[in-house]
């Protein structure tokens, strides 16, 4: 008789959470506190990976002095996947590597996301975890909708194939070593990316595109907490 074969669990993913900037576009204030739909833009973010099955942990990086106040946040809207709030560093490397520090031991695969991102569906979510858990890296990518220049001293030079390019959108989904290769070897050399795929990609680990969405944007100014408010509006209206 053939035995049965043992299924195979999916790996153990961690979210970190980098909601360590400084607001600055926002003239100062604190884009994650500001409220969106009722609740602060940093509750949309965590509710987000707090439901979503692919996900079994949250680390959330931020400033030392906004640790108390994102704590007692994700209590009170029952952020039970949070194991930790840590405090940042002065780039994003620096708070993504602080943030894999405080990711529990046993966890595979690291979904590095933007605080600011608060309207990240399950879907993308769950695309980059499984193509970064078969592939070792993925990013959420969408196509750019208009036409791309090249310019030079204030003159088109030439038009760029749009086809061949694409926004990046986070969670960014790595194999938590090469992540950990990736951001200690840019630290080590003086270097910051604004981009963890960038990191990743300069140790020549190739990262899978998965299908993005339009509708994860990313809050920077207050015209983007008005978009994200009628995008919000309108699946609640579906």
């Amino acid at each position: 008789m053939f035995g049965k074969r043992k299924k195979t669990e999916p790996p153990a993913v961690c979210a970190v959470i980098v909601a360590a900037g400084a607001s600055r576009r926002m003239g100062g204030e604190n884009k994650l506190l500001i409220e969106l739909a009722g609740a602060p833009v940093l509750a949309h973010t965590l509710c987000a990976f707090e439901r979503c099955g692919a996900v079994r942990d949250i680390v959330l990086v931020c400033r030392e002095q906004d640790i108390r106040t994102y704590a007692a946040l994700a209590q009170s809207f029952g952020i039970a996947k949070l194991r930790t709030v840590t405090r940042g560093g002065d780039s994003r490397t620096a708070s993504v590597l602080a943030g894999l520090a405080a990711a529990p031991e046993d966890a595979a695969l690291i979904a590095v996301h933007d605080g600011a991102r608060p309207l990240v569906s399950d879907a993308v979510i769950t695309a980059a975890v499984q193509a970064a858990a078969e592939h070792g890296a993925a990013a959420p990518i969408v196509p750019l909708k208009d036409s791309i220049k090249r310019v030079r001293n204030g003159v088109i030079e030439a038009d760029v194939p749009r086809d061949t390019l694409g926004a990046v959108q986070t969670p960014q989904v790595f194999v938590r070593q090469t992540l950990l290769r990736a951001l200690t070897a840019a630290a080590g050399a003086g270097g910051s990316f604004t981009d963890d795929c960038a990191a990743v990609e300069a140790i020549g680990q190739t990262v899978c595109a998965t299908a993005g969405s339009y509708e994860n944007i990313k809050i920077t100014t207050p015209e983007d907490i008005l978009i994200a408010e009628a995008l919000l509006q309108k699946e609640e209206e579906l």
